[in-house]
Parts: structure tokens; C-alpha cells; sequence
């Protein structure tokens, strides 16, 4: 992995992106290598940037089911729009958590909700994890979802 292609994918701002421009600039990132090796590495190294869950949330009602690693998530639903912080204690799950905030931190409940999530398939993330870090995804993907839909139905009862 280049360090300078590297460095633009953990430095791009995605603030003012759609779901939609965000996956598509993970595809690009990501089809800029052809060995998984260096995808994982990105994955590992997009980790290290995750924006850690405050330890009060690092507790069993926050912890992910369905995960081989411990992974704790939190949702905040500030101006309309969820913010996600994430923990793990494996590297590469760390990352693939993170891949997800990119996703979705930052954007309106029914966005996130209404989001095609092809662009997981589009880099073979699925295809090239083992079968309980998919599972994991799923339930990492899943209880993203609990809390957009949560946020949603909250907001409309407002």
C-alpha cells in the first residue's frame, strides 16, 4: 500500500458526502490494490483512526452480539444526523468498524436506513473474511441499523 494513497483515504472528509459519494470513494480506495494483504492492512490501519467509544459505553449493553472479537458501539443522534464511536479489542474488526462509521456517521436516520450497501461486495470484503468476521459485520451492520431506526422513530414522536 502506497503510504501517500493511504494517507488521502484517512484524510478525506466525508462531513458533507452523501452515503452514496462515500461508498464510492471507498470502491476507488479500495480497488487501488490488487492483494488483499494490502486491503487488510488499510482495514487495520483505518482502525487506529476509529473514533473511540467513551469508556462509560464500554459495557455489555453496548457490546455487538454475534462477534468473534468484543466490539462496543455507541450511536448519538445530534441536529438530526447519528454520530457512531466504536471499539474493539481485534485490529482488523477495529477497521472494519470504522469502514462502517465512515459510512453512516454524520447522516440523517432515514438515509442510513434507505442505504444500498453493495459497496461491500463491490470491494470482496465479504468474500474475503472468514465466517465469523462476516457474521460480526452483519451484526455490526445490524445494530447500526437499531439505532438509525430508533433515532427515527424517536425524531417522529417529537
Amino acid at each position: 500500500m502506497g503510504c501517500l494513497s493511504f494517507l488521502y483515504f484517512c484524510a478525506r472528509k466525508t462531513q458533507n458526502m452523501t452515503i452514496k459519494e462515500i461508498q464510492d470513494s471507498i470502491v476507488e480506495d479500495f480497488s487501488m490494490f490488487d492483494d488483499w494483504m494490502d486491503r487488510y492492512a488499510m482495514l487495520i490501519e483505518m482502525g487506529k483512526e476509529c473514533p473511540i467509544i467513551d469508556d462509560k459505553y464500554r459495557d455489555e449493553a453496548h457490546l455487538i452480539n454475534g462477534c468473534q472479537s468484543r466490539v462496543w458501539l455507541n450511536a448519538e443522534l445530534k441536529d438530526g444526523k447519528v454520530y457512531y464511536s466504536a471499539d474493539s479489542d481485534a485490529v482488523i474488526t477495529k477497521g472494519i468498524v470504522n469502514l462502517l462509521i465512515k459510512v453512516f456517521s454524520g447522516q440523517r436516520p432515514e438515509d442510513i436506513l434507505a442505504a444500498d450497501l453493495s459497496f461491500l461486495d463491490e470491494i470482496g470484503l465479504k468474500e474475503h473474511l472468514s465466517p465469523t468476521r462476516s457474521n460480526g459485520l452483519l451484526a455490526m451492520l445490524k445494530q447500526m441499523l437499531l439505532y438509525a431506526e430508533a433515532f427515527k422513530l424517536k425524531e417522529g414522536q417529537s
